[in-house]
């Protein structure tokens, strides 16, 4: 067992253990303010190409991607921001506490339990959406191109770099480009300075939506 996923299974399990009433909490406040299951899995790509299901507190309403369709579809600008950033800065498809928990990142916490189960690590490239399973590999060189197989190499991480440098500010490309650089520098040392530098980086939530 290499000394990361030593660290990994310590960190994600005082995460789970010391944070239980915060997640208590938050199962409530999502229940109780929007229809449907307070936790949801999104399936992602980790390493090698290996199809994942993340956990992660409900923040959109219910079949959220048919309504991504509709919307795209109905609104050229907001197809145009999509496309470039794979996100929409004011998302019609969030809940009434789903933007909150969106920019504090607290919608993420179920996912130490993926880090505690070897999916993902606590540091490493963000898990990949997968949109259409039947052709996931293909759609994700569609995005990431040349970069995808170094990218695929490592285990994706709840935080990145990229979250420490500008987050959503940042175009997909960009993202795309600081998470090979990692890859190719990627240290012990290197993920505890990003994860020194994710709390700050929550707490004040600059390009956070």
């Amino acid at each position: 067992m290499s000394g990361k996923r030593v660290f990994d299974i310590i960190f994600s399990s005082c995460v789970l253990f010391f944070g239980s009433p915060i997640f208590l909490f938050l199962l409530l406040l999502v229940q109780l303010t929007s229809k449907g299951p307070p936790v949801y899995k999104s399936l992602r790509m980790g390493k090698g190409g290996k199809l994942i299901k993340c956990w992660k507190f409900r923040t959109m309403v219910l079949n959220a991607d048919a309504h991504l369709d509709a919307i795209l579809k109905a609104n050229p600008p907001l197809r145009t921001e999509w496309e470039t950033f794979h996100k929409l800065k004011k998302d019609p498809r969030l809940t009434l506490v789903g933007g909150f928990l969106r920019k504090s990142s607290l919608d993420e916490l179920p996912q130490f339990w993926n880090v505690l189960k070897g999916d993902l690590s606590v540091v490493g490239p963000r898990p990949i959406e997968v949109r259409f399973p039947q052709r996931a590999i293909e759609e994700i060189r569609e995005r990431y191109r040349e970069r995808t197989e170094k990218i695929l190499s490592v285990k994706p991480g709840i935080t990145c770099i990229w979250q420490t440098q500008g987050r959503n500010l940042l175009s997909f490309d960009e993202r795309a480009a600081l998470e090979e650089r990692y890859v190719e520098t990627r240290s012990f040392w290197l993920d505890l300075k990003i994860i020194l530098k994710t709390i700050p980086a929550v707490i004040f939530p600059k390009g956070a939506y």
